[in-house]
């Protein structure tokens, strides 16, 4: 039973669709460590609404410069117009998908002032849209390839990929040994920036049961449409690869979960985890979100 590989090219609607979660994408790999920062929560909950326009006009300047060059769509388009409308884009997906994460880390509630939650969200999203400016060349093989050249931004058809779908069982396990190394390596990455900080306990006392289900799933959501809707280098190749674990629901569920066993061994290492034990769950739960972005990055990278 194959996976049929997924295609941008079936309506503008789907294909807008694409570009925003290559969009999201891209911000949540350069913002997430940011996203963990109380520095950043604290100087946002302190800022004038002066300083806050300042900071958005600040932001749309280099925004604009990586639409002009790069951008998060699959097609370039140089056009002043078409970037000053992709920046306002890129700012308001900044926006928004950062205000969700911070709403996941219980940072904004309901009871947080609105003057407060704007500046968080603001100051959060500054790398988030810059990475947003550059999901387009970010792991993406060649960046001058586009939709006219005859490629598409998921990196090629399918018969670019090595040899056919039914391989042997040593290649199969070679190919799933190395999901898991590169899930490995990028988690560690990513978790070692965070997992020593006071924010991941912080973050987990605000959770209940219920709220770290909905973390779980939007984990499992996000590293799933890194890899396999977003579009990156190799898209298609990777639909098609086939493993023990290598069809796209299996593989987000198993490289979630070697995630987070880095994330809680990280935390014992840095002994952030152990002291209640009974908090161990909900801390490593907290540190895998951005574990599972990481080991996803580093399964676009093979």
């Amino acid at each position: 039973m194959s996976t049929a590989p997924m295609s941008v090219d079936e309506g503008p609607w789907r294909t807008e669709a694409v570009e925003i979660i290559r969009a999201a994408s891209g911000g949540l790999l350069f913002g997430v460590p940011l996203l963990y920062t109380m520095e950043v929560w604290w100087v946002g909950t302190h800022t004038e609404p002066a300083q806050m326009l300042t900071l958005l006009v600040l932001l749309a300047l280099p925004l604009l410069a990586l639409n002009m060059t790069a951008g998060f769509r699959s097609t370039r388009d140089v056009r002043l117009r078409d970037a000053l409308a992709d920046t306002v884009e890129a700012i308001a997906i900044g926006i928004v998908v950062t205000a969700f994460v911070l709403v996941m880390l219980r940072e904004l509630r309901t009871t947080t002032p609105l003057t407060s939650s704007l500046g968080k969200v603001l100051y959060e999203s500054v790398p988030f849209c810059l990475g947003v400016g550059v999901a387009r060349h970010l792991l993406t093989g060649n960046p001058a390839l586009t939709d006219d050249d005859g490629g598409s931004a998921g990196g090629g058809d399918l018969a670019d990929v090595d040899g056919p779908r039914g391989v042997d069982d040593t290649k199969a396990l070679d190919s799933s040994l190395a999901d898991l190394g590169a899930t490995i390596l990028g988690a560690t990455f990513i978790g070692l920036s965070i997992a020593p900080t006071d924010e991941v306990p912080m973050i987990a006392s605000t959770m209940g049961p219920a709220w770290q289900l909905v973390v779980v799933a939007i984990s499992l959501a996000t590293s799933y449409a890194i890899v396999f809707v977003a579009g990156f280098a190799r898209q298609d190749h990777r639909h098609a690869q086939s493993g023990i674990f290598q069809r796209p629901g299996a593989e987000t569920v198993v490289t979630y979960l070697a995630a987070l066993i880095i994330a809680a061994l990280l935390l014992w290492v840095f002994q952030r985890g152990v002291h209640p034990p009974a908090d161990l769950l909900s801390r490593t739960i907290v540190l895998g979100f951005p574990a599972a972005i990481g080991g996803a990055v580093g399964r676009l990278a093979l």
